[in-house]
């Protein structure tokens, strides 16, 4: 037998779907393939249950499509599971060489069509995790406990204590808490505590740490466009806090079992939260919340939700997580 994982992206949705490939490993004892955005391969190829990672070329797709396909069809899958129920994974499952296809309850886009059979009902009012799970349900896998097995390339750091990472930014607009009251938690942080503060993101990210930086009065770590994600990985691994907006960074950090302290605001922590213990949200309590949008439709300037949110409850919280 021989499985194979359709999940192209986003970074928090393929965390999401580690217990379910890891329930599926322990279950069924067989080599896993998965089917990744090519940005990811590398990410991917991190997860212990995973055998070998295929790069889907999202962007020049027609131009790349006989080089993917060739990869695709490299071996005969007995299941063709796709985690992600878009027209574009089912899409790739149908490309697949293999007999049944089963996608998720929360399929979109008519993407069902190419499927042989859907696992589990529809249920949005759980977190993404548990809805992954259905699929261990659907093929009769004995319930496992939870985990996200991931392995992380080591790195060495200064003993210095504690070090808190944070990720400042989003893909969203309303999902940003300011940056200055980043800013501001970081600066307040490093002389309460005498933290080493560690900046993380991507090249796009780059200006707005490099602003946080500049306010503080103590030397940092600034890694904002240095790393890729496997190293971002590493960073995090050597940190004792996360503080973030709900972005991908947390479900990294939470998966390798590192306490996040997450801002939110038009998402639902319930659905996309850190999974597991030892957390913590901070959310205010708006009429229009969670709306689930991009841009605010709110007339006040900013985002309400996010602006409603204070320095001084971020860094009670990053107090309390700290002892």
């Amino acid at each position: 037998m021989r499985i194979l994982i359709i999940k192209l992206s986003s970074i928090g949705d393929l965390f999401h779907a580690l217990p379910a490939v890891h329930a599926l490993k322990v279950g069924l004892n067989a080599p896993i393939d998965w089917v990744t955005t090519t940005a990811y391969v590398d990410l991917v190829n991190c997860f212990d249950d995973v055998d070998h990672a295929i790069g889907f070329p999202r962007k020049h797709f027609f131009k790349n499509l006989k080089h993917f396909k060739k990869q695709l069809r490299t071996h005969h899958y007995d299941l063709i599971i796709d985690l992600q129920g878009l027209l574009k994974s089912a899409t790739v499952a149908r490309l697949a060489r293999g007999g049944r296809r089963i996608g998720p309850s929360f399929h979109r886009e008519a993407s069902h069509l190419f499927y042989s059979t859907v696992a589990g009902m529809r249920n949005k009012d759980r977190h993404a995790v548990l809805e992954n799970l259905d699929i261990a349900d659907h093929l009769g896998i004995e319930s496992q406990p939870l985990h996200f097995p991931v392995t992380f390339p080591d790195i060495t750091v200064s003993e210095a204590s504690p070090r808190i990472a944070i990720a400042p930014t989003s893909r969203w607009e309303t999902k940003n808490w300011p940056l200055e009251r980043f800013a501001a938690v970081a600066k307040e942080l490093q002389e309460s505590q005498q933290a080493t503060i560690v900046l993380l993101g991507g090249p796009d990210d780059i200006d707005a740490c490099q602003y946080i930086e500049s306010t503080l009065d103590a030397p940092c770590e600034n890694w904002a466009g240095k790393t890729t994600l496997v190293e971002m990985g590493s960073q995090l691994q050597t940190v004792d806090l996360l503080i973030a907006n709900d972005s991908g960074p947390v479900h990294m950090a939470a998966a390798i079992g590192k306490p996040t302290l997450v801002i939110f605001g038009p998402t639902k922590p319930h659905r996309t939260g850190p999974f597991g213990e030892g957390h913590h949200v901070i959310q205010t309590s708006l009429p229009c919340q969670p709306c689930g949008q991009r841009t605010c439709s709110q007339p006040d300037p900013g985002v309400p939700c996010m602006t409603g949110i204070s320095v001084a409850e971020v860094t009670k919280a990053a107090h309390a997580m700290l002892v």
